[in-house]
């Protein structure tokens, strides 16, 4: 993600990553996970449990979805970035931290401050170096390499047997609209290497509702030249990792 890309460029390279989805989890639950908590915080709590925030202290902390985090825990957040303390749930001392917060949302965050429903403090603390993605819909020229590093993901994660995908696969993937962005891509191609059980992903392994609406825009299909040039280079790594992984004899690579 492009986050870590972040941590990794900086001097924090070496300290700890950690992420927060932030419309993953009720409120409650949101704040024990980001702040910690103290034994007896609540039932069940019968032991201390540090939080997000503790486990990147000299790193970066990505808090993702920031949108969707409940202003009770805004303003508490809002104390981290301007005095880097926080008290865990429960607890009477306080914790500090040195952290570096990367915040990420789909939502437009001044229309949120305007509803109230985002602290403006908060926003203009945040909002010190600003990076806009345009969605996936509009960087299609990625999508042929973003499907290739899901593959990859899968191959080693999951053990899953998928090294490629099909001709007429690939042309529904590149003229899909992934409403869900990035996200949604990587949902589908672990569907696909869930139901594919050969080496080679076919239009059947796609998600059904991926198929319905690739056929509803038949005679709409996009060549852009983003997209060849996208295809194209995926293409050529296809070529070199076989060559590569057959020793650069060329008969056998074509064979794989």
């Amino acid at each position: 993600s492009l986050a870590k890309i972040i941590h990794n460029a900086s001097r924090r390279k070496d300290k700890p990553f950690v992420k927060v989805n932030c419309a993953a989890l009720p409120d409650n639950l949101l704040e024990s996970e980001m702040f910690g908590y103290v034994k007896g915080a609540f039932t069940g709590a019968d032991r201390d449990k540090p939080g997000r925030f503790q486990e990147a202290d000299g790193g970066s902390i990505f808090l993702d979805e920031i949108g969707d985090m409940p202003l009770s825990l805004q303003a508490k957040l809002l104390r981290v970035l301007e005095d880097k303390e926080f008290y865990p749930l429960g607890g009477r001392e306080l914790c500090r931290v040195d952290v570096r917060i990367i915040a990420a949302t789909n939502q437009i965050v001044e229309e949120l401050v305007r509803e109230k429903r985002f602290r403006e403090d908060l926003f203009y603390r945040l909002n010190v170096m600003r990076l806009e993605l345009p969605p996936l819909k509009e960087r299609r020229g990625d999508l042929p390499l973003l499907i290739s590093n899901f593959l990859k993901k899968y191959n080693i994660t999951k053990g899953a047997a998928a090294s490629r995908i099909a001709e007429d696969a690939m042309e529904i993937l590149l003229n899909y609209q992934y409403p869900g962005n990035i996200r949604e891509l990587e949902n589908i191609i672990e569907h696909a290497c869930v139901l594919c059980q050969g080496e080679v992903i076919e239009r059947r392994h796609l998600p059904l509702y991926v198929q319905t609406i690739s056929s509803h825009r038949e005679g709409e299909t996009i060549s852009r030249p983003d997209v060849a040039a996208g295809r194209d280079q995926w293409e050529r790594q296809r070529i070199v990792e076989a060559l590569q992984e057959h020793r650069w004899q060329r008969q056998k690579a074509a064979r794989a």
